[in-house]
């Protein structure tokens, strides 16, 4: 079963080296955009003061220190404080290299941008700062290439 070829598999012929490179190189570009826009979304600023490790720390022990005495839905809601500032305390303490991120979305941002047809307001939108869409070499209404064929197509 597994030596079997499929009629349209036949038609095509194997895969050559350089479509294998394409595909390789569009999932890195992919997984580079894709990380960098997940890190921007789960790190957007936040109103009020910032919380440090030291702060969250502090205040789970108060939660547990009260959790010995709370009873009903004080005793739930302290409960579901403490996994919260829990799940806080380990994202404080686990940050991943956002400059790691930010360099390979810069090195893959332009090439991912020109295959799908991605503009800079659209990134905006997105939440990439300007500064970052600038290094990545994304400018402000420079047109994409599919807004340009579809320009010449009208003029043809």
């Amino acid at each position: 079963m597994a030596d079997e070829v499929t009629e349209a598999e036949r038609r095509r012929g194997p895969m050559s080296d350089a479509q294998r490179e394409a595909i390789k190189r569009g999932r890195e570009e992919s997984r580079a955009v894709d990380e960098y826009l997940r890190y921007l979304e789960q790190n957007k600023p936040r109103r009020g003061r910032q919380r440090n490790p030291d702060r969250v720390r502090l205040m789970l022990e108060q939660v547990v220190a009260d959790l010995q005495t709370a009873t009903g839905i004080h005793r739930i809601e302290l409960i579901q404080k403490k996994k919260n500032l829990q799940s806080e305390l380990w994202r404080l303490e686990h940050q991943v290299d956002s400059k790691a991120l930010e360099n390979a979305f810069v090195a893959n941002a332009a090439a991912y941008s020109e295959r799908k047809g991605i503009g800079y307001e659209t990134w905006r939108e997105a939440g990439v700062p300007a500064d970052v869409l600038k290094r990545a070499g994304l400018h402000p209404g420079a047109a994409r290439q599919s807004d340009t064929r579809r320009r010449r197509s009208r003029e043809a």
